[in-house]
């Protein structure tokens, strides 16, 4: 049985280690705020391309781009999202286990060596250079600050690729955030651009709470449909009557392009806020646990100095009986 000395020793470094986690997670909750801000702001952009793009595809069925034709793959590329730092529970180690299934997918038909990794984030490119596949740079600067020019740049430079004929498919392995307490690990064609399929993509996202229980999550999504049942009751069709120039083909080879961008972009921001999810959940339990050991440790502790107690005065009474 440990001395009251060394229980005194567990205790106060537990309590240290609480307060750690405990301040970690404070710190992961406002960057979460903030990153569901910008998932926000990006929300009213992506809604209305979105809307013009179903107008156009009712009105235009058979338009086409080369950006939305199939073709034999003989060389892919994967964009891959993790973060740069650790303690996030299973964040990034179930999106190197997939970006690795992946790969190995396309091992067996095209070979290791025709797959690109455009890893963002330090610890996928670290995973990635380990395992000595064809890395196409190095983007960890932009899983801690969100750019969407950089964003834009990183698509541009897979659209012409592909429309070279150097990539024939570009997927993107990230997290989908829903909720504080929900990220869902996605695997996603970037290139060909299905866009009937892109637009009937699950959109829903809880960007109010940051509190990750259970029963709140339960609260927070009732309450939600019941807004959102309210909100279209309310909110007016809008108007569909575009006046496309100079014809549907041109104005749909820019559209899609944007497209695109706005794909990448959006799971940049996803990969983002799970992140902090991820790390704020992973603290929240790491503290609750610290708790649970604390409570153990002090009833251990206080078991062990009763009986020290009790020693001592068994051994006052019993030299009093003596003499």
């Amino acid at each position: 049985m440990p001395s009251l000395k060394e229980i005194k020793g567990r205790i106060a470094s537990v309590n240290s280690t609480r307060k750690i986690t405990s301040a970690m997670k404070m710190v992961a909750s406002s960057k979460l705020h903030h990153a569901q801000v910008a998932i926000q702001n990006m929300l009213p952009y992506e809604t209305m391309l979105e809307h013009i793009l179903k107008s156009f595809l009712a009105a235009e069925a058979e338009a086409q781009t080369i950006y939305d034709k199939l073709r034999p793959v003989k060389r892919a590329a994967l964009v891959v999202f993790t973060s740069n730092s650790s303690l996030c529970g299973g964040f990034n180690a179930n999106t190197i286990k997939l970006m690795t299934h992946v790969v190995d997918e396309y091992a067996q038909t095209i070979g290791r060596d025709n797959v690109e990794v455009y890893p963002i984030g330090r610890k996928v490119y670290e995973k990635a250079q380990k395992m000595g596949l064809n890395v196409q740079g190095e983007f960890s600067a932009l899983a801690d600050k969100p750019n969407v020019q950089q964003c834009i740049e990183i698509a541009m430079e897979l659209g012409e690729k592909f429309a070279e004929g150097q990539i024939d498919k570009v997927e993107l392995i990230y997290h989908h955030f829903k909720s504080a307490g929900s990220q869902v690990l996605t695997r996603k064609t970037f290139l060909p651009i299905d866009i009937e399929e892109e637009l009937k993509a699950d959109h829903e996202r809880d960007l109010t709470s940051v509190i990750a229980t259970k029963e709140s999550q339960e609260y927070l999504k009732k309450r939600g449909e019941r807004q959102t049942e309210r909100k279209q009751e309310e909110v007016k069709p809008l108007n569909d009557n575009f006046i496309v120039e100079p014809d549907m083909d041109t104005v749909l080879s820019q559209l899609i392009p944007k497209l695109a961008h706005l794909m990448l972009y959006t799971a940049l921001l996803d990969s983002n806020a799970s992140e902090h999810a991820a790390r704020m959940v992973a603290m929240q339990t790491a503290t609750d646990n610290a708790d649970e050991l604390l409570r153990e440790l002090n009833l251990q502790y206080n078991k062990s100095r009763q009986q020290a107690i009790t020693n001592e005065l068994l051994d006052i009474v019993g030299g009093s009986v003596n003499n």
